[in-house]
């Protein structure tokens, strides 16, 4: 049975139409399938997105119809694709080991289906059984992660937890689901971690892209970098996007904000450019806290990295199907 969703009223992603992880025919057509993830008991610092789910789900000034036709790509993310809405896993936040469990089976789930997978967070502790669920589905060590964020995520224990938004990413890596040389980090800054961890990533020896690499080198060469060597070896690639990988003069409503971050176009542009040249295989986008939004600048920015990515994603099957390349900077009104 559908559980809907966990907080607040029962709607899906934009109007599309929903489904039933239990029943596998009512997405067995879908190309994406929406997961809520709404847990927030592994925050360290200030909770709340545990409401990140409906905050995404609900933002927008145009009507929930169920179609977004994108100007750039010229596709619509959520028709010329089938999309369709799970609702919210039951996930409580006083119970990590049990909410993450249930939300791993239902993420395999969906990827063993041929559906992408993508999960609104919630805080980024949901991406350990999420990649977890994805890389059982594609191949264990034989996805990459495309991760976001403010923060390595690397942590070892936190508050007496070894599980935790501070440690997902050291959990995949120790379970052998991604290899460390696969994971690339895009958007590090601030003063976390300390030295030891920073050691162990560099042992595993992951990719992560601080801000002022980024900036002397210019976001857009990191990019290609990070899409050239990221492909290489696997299957499939996973997309981690935690909120505040973007300057929080643009995005407040987050739990652990860090100043001099990406602007929201550099994220959007991104995120559509690896779902258009990249073959992606799941995605979350995590740590949405509506209680410190304003004007739900946030929750929106979070809507519409998913419709990049859906947009992308259709963009590229489109142009597999057609024996093209897509061409998403061309003149807006060239050949309308």
């Amino acid at each position: 049975m559908r559980y809907g969703s966990m907080f607040g009223p029962n709607i899906t992603f934009l109007g599309i139409p929903e489904c039933d992880v239990d029943e596998v025919n009512s997405y067995k057509d879908a190309d994406v399938v929406i997961i809520g993830a709404p847990f927030d008991g592994g925050t360290s610092y200030r909770s709340g997105a545990r409401l990140g789910p409906s905050a995404i789900r609900g933002t927008d000034y145009l009507p929930h119809d169920g179609s977004r036709p994108h100007l750039a790509t010229r596709m619509d993310g959520l028709k010329d694709i089938v999309v369709k809405d799970a609702g919210d896993v039951e996930m409580f936040s006083g119970d990590i080991n049990k909410s993450c469990a249930a939300l791993e089976v239902v993420v395999e789930k969906v990827a063993k289906s041929g559906a992408i997978p993508v999960i609104l967070g919630g805080d980024h502790t949901v991406t350990w059984p999420n990649a977890t669920g994805v890389a059982k589905a594609v191949g264990w060590g034989k996805i990459a992660i495309l991760h976001f964020d403010a923060h390595a995520d690397t942590g070892e224990i936190t508050f007496g937890s070894l599980v935790g938004h501070g440690q997902p990413m050291r959990q995949l890596i120790e379970s052998g689901a991604v290899k460390g040389s696969k994971f690339f980090q895009i958007g590090l800054r601030g003063y976390w971690p300390p030295a030891d961890i920073l050691a162990w990533m560099a042992k595993q020896e992951m990719r992560s892209y601080e801000m002022s690499e980024i900036v002397s080198r210019g976001f857009d060469v990191i990019m290609d970098e990070v899409m050239k060597n990221a492909i290489k070896d696997v299957d499939g690639i996973f997309l981690s996007v935690d909120i505040d990988v973007v300057d929080p003069g643009s995005a407040p409503g987050t739990g652990t904000p860090e100043p001099g971050g990406l602007t929201s176009r550099q994220l959007l542009d991104a995120v559509r450019k690896i779902a258009i040249e990249l073959p992606v295989v799941g995605m979350d986008v995590v740590e949405v806290a509506p209680a410190y939004d304003h004007a739900e600048i946030t929750a929106l920015l979070a809507n519409r990295v998913v419709l990049e990515a859906l947009s992308g994603i259709a963009a590229r099957r489109k142009a597999i199907k057609d024996g093209k390349t897509v061409n998403h900077a061309r003149p807006l009104l060239e050949d309308r």
